[in-house]
């Protein structure tokens, strides 16, 4: 199965099977979240650029965590690297910040 979310720059990101076998594997915090992860995606309170031109999508979700979504976007078609919880936000504040 395949799910998808649009990114604000409009292009559709997919989220396989495969990957999300490989990111619930190395953080299983995250199984049971797959739809946050799109949402994630679709609604994100900040999009970072990563250091490989990779964007960070970021949401709080309550108890201090903030869910972090990196993805690629390639023309009009994009999809999920890996996602994971984190309470250490303000690590990523050197990146620099797309959106808003």
């Amino acid at each position: 199965m395949i799910d998808e979310a649009v990114s604000k720059n409009g292009v559709v990101i997919r989220l396989t099977d495969e990957r999300w076998a490989h990111i619930t594997e190395e953080h299983c915090e995250l199984a049971g979240l797959r739809s946050e992860v799109l949402e994630t995606v679709l609604l994100p309170e900040r999009i970072l650029v990563g250091g490989e031109g990779e964007l960070i999508a970021i949401r709080k979700m309550g108890h201090g965590k903030h869910l972090i979504v990196v993805y690629r976007e390639q023309g009009d078609d994009g999809f999920i690297i890996t996602a994971f919880l984190t309470s250490k936000a303000r690590s990523l504040a050197k990146r620099r910040q797309i959106w808003p």
